[in-house]
């Protein structure tokens, strides 16, 4: 079956506001040094299948540069542009039902586009039995993280080794939500739980049906899409049917309610690139213990991230510190709550400071 690649990009990235906006969010970022992160994901997955076959999902307001930074890496008509955000459920169903109705069934893999892996050949071993698996057993396949350390800020897959499905896949046992630090260690050390890396392998046509089944409201308006897709139309029937859309994620909706979920597990050097605490994962820190980009001086200052885009940053005597400067902000935080970055745009647009959105 023809392959497909669909990249889910139209998060704002919220925790790692301030260099992450609305406009300008973290996949249109350079945060490793190499490329965008979105450039980066599109190069790893063209290795799949043909770039013709490649998908982006993003909403109106990134549509226009969302092409600049692609360029002709993707065809421009692939890029997906939501009116309104509806969560995962509506953007993977939106790009099901414009593969299905442009080319008809095929294998699907559906990728965020701000995650950071090391281990390029090693992720599409990975993919490949996910392929496999989807096509010969007809299930819904998600990309499983071995853990490699105890982690707060990641969802859990419970695996049943005992159950192989096909040849490289295992029964899905049950999701767990973020789990806190006492959870975390029991899952880790018991061997039989794997990270959630929100990467899903399947046939167009089982993740419809699934809709069908599972999200019948939503299916009912990808439907009526699906019918307008291609015609005069098309702009004016998605942004009316998309406001009527219900809004709920693929997890909550479908994973977490089928029977018919594997996991294939991966270790590929994965990180979900989050929040401002997970930088390590890119860059390497000094012999303090300090990851540090952009101008800075610093004196007495341990396991700190200081980021800054123009302007100097000096630090004295600081310890588990986040800064971040811009042009027109400054972010100070506690590493351990990084997290909380999202709180702060969310007071932001309480408050009506757009400009700094």
């Amino acid at each position: 079956m023809n392959i497909y690649n669909v990249i889910m990009a139209g998060g704002g990235g919220t925790r790692f506001w301030p260099i992450s906006r609305q406009k300008t969010p973290k996949q249109l970022l350079n945060l490793s040094g190499v490329d965008t992160l979105i450039n980066e994901t599109i190069d790893r997955v063209n290795k799949l299948s043909h770039k013709d076959n490649l998908f982006i999902v993003t909403n109106k307001s990134q549509r226009e540069l969302m092409k600049e930074t692609v360029d002709d890496k993707c065809h421009h008509n692939n890029i997906l542009s939501e009116p309104i955000a509806k969560n995962t459920s509506a953007a993977i169903g939106f790009a099901a039902i414009n593969i299905m109705k442009k080319y008809g069934d095929g294998i699907m893999c559906v990728y965020p586009a701000d995650h950071y892996i090391k281990l390029e050949t090693e992720f599409l071993n990975s993919l490949q039995k996910a392929i496999e698996v989807a096509q010969n057993e007809d299930k819904l396949v998600t990309i499983g993280i071995k853990p490699t350390f105890i982690s707060t800020g990641y969802g859990y897959i419970n695996i049943n080794k005992e159950k192989l499905i096909g040849k490289h896949g295992y029964e899905v046992v049950e999701f767990v939500e973020k789990p806190n630090f006492e959870n975390a260690t029991k899952y880790v050390n018991s061997g039989e739980y794997l990270w959630n890396s929100g990467m899903f392998v399947w046939k167009v046509s089982k993740i419809l049906d699934d809709f069908k089944r599972y999200l019948p409201k939503v299916y009912e308006k990808l439907n009526e899409i699906s019918e307008y897709i291609g015609t005069e139309k098309e702009v004016e029937m998605i942004n009316k049917l998309y406001k009527e859309m219900p809004s709920i994620s693929v997890d909550y909706g479908i994973m977490e309610r089928s029977n018919e979920v594997v996991v294939v597990p991966g270790d590929f050097g994965w990180n979900d690139l989050g929040s401002w605490d997970v930088l390590g994962s890119i860059y390497p820190t000094d012999e303090e213990g300090n990851i540090k980009r952009g101008e800075n001086v610093v004196l007495d200052t341990r396991d700190s991230i200081i980021y800054s885009e123009q302007k100097l940053i000096t630090a004295v005597g600081v310890k588990d510190l986040i800064i971040v400067s811009t042009e027109d902000s400054v972010m100070v935080c506690p590493k351990d709550r990084a997290q909380d970055v999202k709180h702060i745009v969310e007071k932001l647009k309480s408050e009506e400071k757009y400009t700094y959105l």
